[in-house]
């Protein structure tokens, strides 16, 4: 498949295929295709397929479509190509917010990985390497992924493999995801030494290697660039996000953290990233008055341009993951709002993991200077690693 190397209006590099009906993949024979279907995984795998680019290896990019509002923009950001395949027909495309969506869209990519089988399977049988499917992360897109890649014949590659909580039910649907993609994957990239250890202990077929570190750490030093755009800053100020199915659903949490946020009196005013659902649910519970010039609200924008205010943080409340391991990465002094994580990057460090204790995270607000740690952005390459692995097979 040639690629046409195309200029973006902000000068970055971005890759497009020749294949320009997203729904049916090009008839050229691969080795490797990435089924992903939200913007986080596209984000995490965007250094894997730009090493890729780097050695001249060629693949295609199947989208489950899980989401669908904010992913062109990633994409361009990220300077990845357009999808070659997606798995859900236009008229059925839907951003997946709720839990009652997910068996609808799950039959949908089944119907297409079924009735396209062949198809599917032909075209990951023609390059150098053994036919392989890869996966991240933790999300349905890659239950789904890992299940057609088996079903396809090819080896299945989970890209940051290992991660537990040590509960199915927090984080939930994730713990449980991971726990089942690490049953089907034959490939497991592990972030760190934890990961490895608790992929060995229960068990995993199939070859585990330790990546050093997520691969977000490349995603953030592609990114970190770029310039901050349409939005005015204070000169100091904490980050805030919180969306996460758990904490949006449990309506009274998530009153009493923003309620403990907003009581906060600190030297440095409160910035909150907040999405749709995030502002729906603000307004349904009748909080909007909680805003004001001490705590105010943006809108998300997509990870490139999110960037650039995250690395002007003084310190980040959170209730994600994704967000500890990059403050872990950049040494922004961190609490995470939740019961449990599967993720240790700088816990202890500069993290600190509140357990849902609004204590704690009073107690964080008060001493988060005391936690900065120096970046370690450039000590890691893992993107490198996968690839390298990838070939060798």
């Amino acid at each position: 498949m040639r690629r046409h190397h195309l200029r973006s209006s902000s000068g970055r590099l971005r890759y497009h295929s020749h294949v320009h009906h997203h729904d049916v993949a090009s008839e050229v024979h691969v080795s490797i295709a990435f089924i992903a279907g939200t913007t986080a995984e596209l984000i995490k795998l965007a250094p894997v397929m730009h090493e890729l680019d780097r050695k001249g290896v060629d693949y295609q990019l199947w989208s489950t479509a899980q989401h669908v509002s904010g992913v062109p923009e990633t994409s361009e950001d990220l300077a990845i190509r357009r999808p070659d395949r997606v798995m859900v027909r236009p008229r059925d495309r839907r951003h997946i917010t709720q839990s009652r969506q997910v068996p609808f869209w799950m039959l949908r990519i089944g119907a297409h990985t079924l009735r396209h089988r062949r198809e599917l399977a032909a075209s990951l049988a023609g390059g150098t390497i053994p036919p392989t499917v890869v996966v991240h992360g933790d999300t349905f897109s890659t239950v789904l992924g890992s299940l057609i890649g088996r079903l396809l014949g090819a080896r299945v590659a989970h890209v940051e493999a290992g991660l537990r909580s040590g509960s199915l039910r927090n984080p939930l649907p994730e713990e449980a995801n991971r726990r089942v993609v690490a049953r089907i994957a034959t490939m497991h990239f592990a972030p760190t030494s934890r990961e490895v250890e608790n992929l060995r202990r229960e068990g995993a077929r199939g070859e585990i290697v330790e990546t050093g570190a997520n691969t977000v750490v490349d995603a953030l030093r592609f990114a970190s660039h770029h310039d901050l755009e349409n939005v005015e800053l204070p000169e100091r100020f904490g980050l805030v996000t919180l969306h996460r199915f758990e904490m949006i659903r449990q309506g009274e949490q998530f009153e009493t953290v923003l309620r403990t946020l907003a009581e906060h009196h600190g030297d440095i005013p409160l910035v909150m990233v907040a999405g749709l659902a995030e502002k729906q649910r603000i307004e349904e519970l009748g909080l909007s008055g909680l805003f004001g010039d001490g705590f105010t609200m943006i809108d998300k924008r997509p990870y490139a341009r999110f960037l650039p205010i995250l690395v002007r943080a003084s310190f980040v409340v959170t209730d994600s993951g994704g967000l500890q391991e990059e403050c872990a990465v950049l040494g922004i002094p961190c609490a995470v709002h939740r019961e449990r994580t599967e993720r240790y990057q700088g816990i202890g460090r500069n993290v600190i993991l509140t357990g849902l204790s609004l204590d704690r995270l009073r107690n964080f607000l008060e001493t988060w200077e005391t936690l900065r740690h120096p970046s370690e952005l450039d000590d890691f390459h893992p993107s490198e690693i996968i690839v390298a692995r990838l070939e060798r097979a």
